[in-house]
């Protein structure tokens, strides 16, 4: 095991490591930019270092000084959590060829399924389903996009290879639109992942968005953590999520998750992962894997009591994984509401002091995040403040559990998204499980405030 660990991230994952560092004996070395100097985990740290000024390109997305910090403090490893460059195989390399341990999957992988072209093309050979679609990059010639859209039949969605979180995709109805929507999805493809590469699938119209947890060692150990339902999503960024999904039969569960786990095994995985696949019609589509810990990662650990960040830290240090297939049984139901600085319904970003923070408690109710009362939520970064995760032994307990955390729940000084989770909370339909992708969007269009 190492002994020292740098947490190359900031709010609530930061300290969600730092935690699981605690657990296993590990020192854990903190990295922080100006504007997170009064957070909670440099507070309760034992080292911390400032890796530069507000904005994450001068600091998180800071490659050469989050290393500079590895070494001057003596770590071992480092833990990237998720974002910033926790997906980025030019760090992972750097970080290796450095002396340090990523704790992540190899350099390799990450370029593999990083890029969703190749990781489609891995899945198919591995015998993962996927969207029906381009087999490939899009080329430039209109006539082929075109001859493409219609052998996979409108409406298609033009993605780009190098995206991530619900940026740079397009969705086309007609072919009159479709080389305009290819073009422009190109450019913003090029802007935001300096990389220009599209591609097509079918848009599918009512899915549910499924995904399936697995963990893999470097000795070719592999266990599905079963599934999450993250289909309660705005913009293509997930509100709610809960583990397991309302009304899938188990088999079906059992059978994707065999064949995530002999894909890992095919492309020689190890650490933590995530296949998000869109369902539709009894059928799993494979759309992207998450080379990283999720932020909807504590669902899955209240279900099956598996640890999943120690796990991470675990099998990067070398050992087996603690548990086999036949271990990890799914007990009970859980459901996670993300806490976001934020209007409820205009979702305008609220940074600001807290002047008052007081987290719900009871049976069966998990708070993560790195906020108090009086601390400063920086304009500068991702909204989410933090989460509230419930377990109940039914569904429905786990429901009346949330309802109840939230009325607990104060937040004063910011606004804050807790008024939109209480009524989501009530919906009927919510409640009753399995409401597709665009189900909230929908909601949201007639419920403007």
């Amino acid at each position: 095991m190492f002994k020292k660990i740098l947490v190359a991230n900031r709010g609530e994952i930061a300290l969600r490591i730092q935690r699981a560092c605690r657990e296993l004996g590990v020192r854990a070395v903190m990295v922080y930019s100006e504007a997170d100097r009064e957070a909670k985990y440099v507070k309760l740290a034992e080292e911390a270092v400032c890796i530069g000024p507000a904005p994450s390109g001068l600091s998180y997305l800071n490659m050469p000084a989050i290393i500079s910090a590895a070494e001057v403090t003596d770590a071992e490893a480092i833990h990237p959590g998720y974002g910033f460059l926790a997906e980025n195989a030019d760090f992972a390399e750097r970080v290796e060829k450095s002396g340090f341990q990523f704790i992540g999957p190899t350099p390799e992988s990450i370029r593999i399924m990083g890029d969703k072209v190749s990781a489609k093309q891995a899945m198919i050979k591995a015998g993962v389903p996927c969207v029906p679609g381009s087999e490939g990059e899009l080329p430039d010639d209109p006539v082929l996009i075109r001859r493409t859209a219609k052998a996979v039949g409108y409406p298609v969605i033009i993605k780009a290879a190098g995206g991530g979180g619900g940026r740079g995709m397009r969705v086309v109805h007609t072919e009159a639109a479709l080389i305009n929507a290819v073009q422009m999805t190109k450019a913003e493809a090029g802007a935001a992942f300096n990389n220009p590469a599209v591609y097509m699938e079918k848009f599918l119209q009512n899915p549910r968005h499924i995904e399936i947890q697995i963990m893999c060692d470097k000795h070719r150990n592999g266990v599905y953590l079963w599934e999450r339902d993250c289909s309660m999503q705005r913009r293509h960024q997930k509100v709610i999520e809960e583990a397991p999904a309302p009304g899938i039969p188990r088999k079906l569960i059992e059978k994707i998750g065999e064949r995530c786990i002999a894909a890992c095994k095919k492309i020689g995985y190890r650490g933590a992962g995530t296949f998000e696949f869109l369902y539709e019609n009894g059928e799993f589509y494979f759309i992207e894997m998450n080379t990283r810990v999720q932020v909807e990662h504590p669902v899955t650990e209240m279900i099956t009591g598996v640890d999943i960040v120690k796990t991470q830290i675990m099998v990067a240090a070398g050992e087996k994984l603690p548990f086999a297939q036949r271990d990890v049984v799914p007990r009970g139901h859980a459901i996670e509401c993300r806490v976001n600085a934020e209007d409820p319904y205009k979702f305008v970003p609220s940074p600001g002091r807290i002047t008052m923070w007081h987290a719900p408690g009871g049976p069966g109710v998990r708070v993560d995040s790195h906020v108090y009362t009086n601390y400063f939520v920086p304009p500068n970064y991702d909204s989410m403040i933090g989460k509230i995760i419930v377990h109940g032994d039914t569904r429905e307990q786990a429901l009346a559990r949330m309802r109840t955390a939230l009325l607990e729940t104060v937040v004063e000084g910011i606004n804050t998204n807790i008024a939109l989770h209480r009524e989501l909370m009530v919906d009927a339909k919510f409640m009753d499980g399995g409401t597709n992708i665009h189900y909230l969007e929908e909601w949201l269009s007639h419920h403007k405030r």
